[in-house]
This record gives structure tokens, C-alpha cells and sequence, in this order.
């Protein structure tokens, strides 16, 4: 029963319905909830660093009703895409309502999609992996798969991740810097991968060739069926979602560096290479996803099996609180650079 409270992570599609349904100024309902109310929340919220026992573990290492609510998450995030392109293709409305139920709708798919496609991207079975490239369609993220899994968890916190914000670098940064090094890096491993079996730029086996196809025909099916206004939700609703995603990222590994060994290579990814947090609204909220060092620790690990290690850098907030801080550089600063572990800054010039 403990497990209902999962539950909650679908309050964001819930609140994104009754904005997109009573307009107005109630089209901003799940920005406000996500990002004043969560907040406020895990103020109220104990944190619990509370773990597993080996028993509970192990009645939910294999196929759970936990994993149902993961999958569901397909159903929630392309209904809320297709409510959105309706209700905003069929009436006129102000700008600033179009503005709120596009960003709502983008938040959804931050959320129950990115976020959910992220866990069931390192599951072992096929039809998960599906379900996981499905949910980064909305966010015309699919290429996150490949750098995400091939790239991310073997260069993170290093100068050679994308993903990984360096010590004092703002947020806007690096969201150029990671978005267009992510997309590099995934074409790089794909090219590789292609290289080694042999095969052409053509091959079937090409996923980021894929990958752009069906973006291309998921933008072009938003013009066909709705106009030009459908195409406008499809692709600012996509960059809302992959913006908040880039966000997460910023905060993950933030000033956090492994240390490069004689041989020139890094040290092993531990639990001290990733900024966790205990807050627990905000860890049922994204599905354990705070709980980031047991998951670089052990990638292929379930959200609800995921651990708090002492040793773990730890967030004084929880991830949602956290990204609104870092929508201001100098305040993200001051509270975050005194928390850096000394033997992870970087070394003075």
C-alpha cells in the first residue's frame, strides 16, 4: 500500500486537465502547481532517507503494479497533446491562455514523459524500451535515448558529458551548450555503432535517421490535421518539455567532476558523482528520479528500489525546488558552490 503514493506523479496530467478545460487565467494551473506549490510542499514534507529492506526488494525487483503506472504514462501524455491541439485548434483564445495550456502541456511532457521514457529506457525488455522512445517523441527528444544510455552514463561528470553543468556555469548556457553537444554526441555514437556492424548511412539500424523521420511526420501530422497553429503547439509544447528536461540535467551533476587516473582515464561513476535528494514529494512526484546517485550507481536499477547513500552530495531542496533556484544564476551560486565537495571543484588556472 505504501506504493499508492506514486499516485501523486499523476497530478501534473491532472492539473494540466482542468486548466486546459476551464481556460483562462486556470491555464497556468500546472506551471503554478509544479513550480510553487511542489515547492512549498517539500518545505511542508519530511525528507526520508529511508531505504528498502532486502525482502521488500525483492518482491518488487520483478514485474510490479508499479511498472503499470509507468507504462500508462503513454496514454496520459498523448491524450493531453491531442486535448491540447483540440481545445486550442477549435476556439479562439488570448494569447496568454494559448501560452498557458502549451506550457502545461509541455510540462506533461517533462514530467510523464521525458522523465518516465528515461526510467523505461534502461530496462532490459524491448517493449519497454518502445514505450520509453514513444513518451520522447512529444518532447522531439527521441535522440536522448542514444546519447542518454551510451554517452551520459559513461562520461558523466566529466568535461566530456554534455549533460554535466560545470562549476559556475548558469543554466541558459547550459541549455545551448548541452542541447546542441547531446545532438552532436548521439549522431557521433550512432555513426560508431553503424561503423562497427559495418553498415551504411541508410541501414535500417540507423535509429537517429529513424528518430528524425518520425519527428518530421509528428510536427508535418500536427499541420496536416490542425494548420499552422497545430504545428506552432506541437513544436513549443516539444521545447517546453525538453527545456525542463535540460533543467533536470543541470541540477543532476552540477559542479561534480570524476577524477582523471594516471592511465588517462576517470575514475568509476560512484554515488558521490550525482546531487540527491530525500524530499519526498518531489521523489514520488518524478518517480524516484532524486534519488539520481543510486541510479548512476546502478543504471538498471527500478525507481522504486533506488537507495540513499550517505556519501551522496545532497540537494537542500528537492528537484522541483531546485529548478526554479537555478532560474537565477547568482542565487543558484551562492547556495549550491559551498556545497560542491572541495575535491570535485575545478583545479584554479
Amino acid at each position: 500500500m505504501k506504493d499508492l503514493k506514486y499516485l501523486s506523479a499523476y497530478c501534473v496530467p491532472l492539473c494540466a486537465i482542468i486548466g486546459i478545460s476551464l481556460h483562462g487565467f486556470w491555464s497556468f494551473l500546472t506551471p503554478i502547481y509544479a513550480f510553487v506549490c511542489v515547492p512549498i510542499l517539500e518545505l511542508i514534507f519530511p525528507v526520508s532517507d529511508t531505504n528498502l529492506s532486502d525482502n521488500e526488494k525483492q518482491q518488487k525487483a520483478t514485474l510490479h503494479w508499479t511498472d503499470f503506472l509507468l507504462y500508462f504514462n503513454v496514454f496520459i501524455v498523448f491524450g493531453i497533446v491531442y486535448f491540447t491541439l483540440v481545445t486550442l485548434t477549435s476556439q479562439e483564445f488570448a494569447i496568454y491562455e494559448r501560452i498557458g495550456m502549451i506550457f502545461s502541456c509541455g510540462v506533461v511532457i517533462g514530467s510523464n514523459g521525458i522523465n518516465v521514457a528515461h526510467e523505461l529506457g534502461h530496462r532490459t525488455s524491448k517493449v519497454e524500451q518502445f514505450l520509453g522512445k514513444l513518451l520522447l517523441l512529444p518532447a522531439l527528444y527521441m535522440h536522448f535515448f542514444i546519447e542518454h544510455n551510451f554517452g551520459h552514463h559513461l562520461n558523466a561528470a566529466t568535461p566530456e558529458d554534455p549533460a554535466t553543468a560545470r562549476y559556475n556555469q548558469p543554466l541558459y548556457h547550459f541549455w545551448f551548450t548541452s542541447i546542441t553537444r547531446q545532438y552532436v554526441s548521439s549522431w557521433k555514437i550512432q555513426m560508431n555503432l553503424l561503423k562497427r556492424e559495418k553498415r551504411s548511412f541508410l541501414s535500417y539500424k540507423n535509429d537517429m535517421l529513424w528518430y528524425t523521420i518520425i519527428q518530421a511526420t509528428y510536427l508535418y501530422a500536427g499541420y496536416y490535421f490542425f494548420g499552422s497553429l497545430g504545428f506552432q503547439i506541437l513544436l513549443f509544447s516539444g521545447i517546453s518539455g525538453f527545456l525542463l528536461l535540460e533543467t533536470i540535467n543541470y541540477i543532476e551533476h552540477y559542479g561534480l567532476l570524476r577524477k582523471k587516473r594516471e592511465s588517462g582515464r576517470y575514475e568509476r561513476v560512484r554515488e558521490v558523482h550525482s546531487w540527491n535528494s530525500n524530499h519526498v514529494f518531489g521523489r514520488i512526484m518524478l518517480f524516484e528520479l532524486t534519488r539520481h546517485s543510486d541510479h548512476h550507481y546502478r543504471a538498471n536499477k527500478k525507481y522504486q528500489l533506488l537507495d540513499y547513500h550517505e556519501s551522496s552530495p545532497q540537494l537542500p531542496y528537492g528537484y522541483p525546488t531546485s529548478m526554479v533556484l537555478s532560474l537565477f544564476p547568482p542565487l543558484w551560486f551562492k547556495i549550491m558552490n559551498k556545497r560542491v565537495p572541495e575535491d570535485q571543484k575545478p583545479v584554479p588556472s
